[in-house]
């Protein structure tokens, strides 16, 4: 089994990123945001087969969830199966969204046609309408993961969280600048990706995950692909 014996008493921490289920935001294509938006009944089963596929391939010993509910069922799942605690953290939330917030994403183009074509071909640098910079969504999701990084060296952690923090996590890992990240892929509902954290740097085992899900694999429309 991945990240039991293997990397116990070493100074390499697991951190385990999975994006949330399909949430009623998604299947309503809306920005979600901070809009608290639960789970579809997709998105329920969603979560539970990735709670199952952690589970059965790492020895998990926490897991931390954004609070927003679409995160936080996710990372509960994982974590009732696992037997382990779930903290909520909101230094893991989506980017915060302002006027976007809860809206369809043909409203957003109607409404805020400039700001929202910058975030279709350059979201490294943009910013949501009265709301969060990409930017600073990389800045406060990566200086929580290095944290958490240091705080439990040696385990395997999972961290329930959403799409933006994750394409801007693998970003800056893999290219080093936000100016790249028009370039990387938004994630799966519930795919799972696995940061390695050792002596104050981050490598990618494993990114956006997802054939634990079969049939059920949901993406983003292709429409903000």
């Amino acid at each position: 089994m991945e990240g039991k014996s293997e990397k116990r008493g070493t100074a390499m921490t697991k951190l385990i990123l999975i994006r949330h289920g399909q949430s009623v935001a998604n299947l309503e294509e809306r920005f979600a945001g901070i809009y608290d938006a639960p789970l579809t009944a997709l998105g329920e089963k969603q979560a539970e087969l990735s709670a199952a596929y952690v589970a059965e391939h790492y020895e998990v010993s926490r897991v931390y969830a954004s609070d927003l509910k679409r995160a936080f069922f996710t990372g509960k799942a994982v974590a009732d199966k696992c037997g382990v605690e779930i903290l909520p953290d909101e230094r893991f939330r989506e980017i915060s969204a302002g006027a976007w917030e809860g809206l369809t994403f043909a409203e957003i183009v109607e409404g805020y046609a400039a700001d929202f074509e910058l975030f279709m071909k350059d979201v490294g640098r943009a910013r949501a309408t009265d709301g969060e910079s990409v930017a600073e969504v990389g800045v406060r999701v990566m200086d929580a993961l290095r944290e958490l990084g240091e705080r439990h060296t040696g385990e395997t952690v999972v961290i329930a969280t959403h799409a933006t923090p994750i394409r801007a996590v693998q970003t800056l890992v893999t290219h080093g600048d936000l100016a790249c990240m028009k370039d990387v892929p938004w994630v799966s509902n519930a795919s799972v990706s696995v940061l390695a954290y050792e002596n104050g740097r981050f490598t990618f085992e494993l990114i956006s995950h997802d054939a634990h899900l079969a049939e059920l694999i949901t993406r983003l429309p292709d429409s903000i692909e």
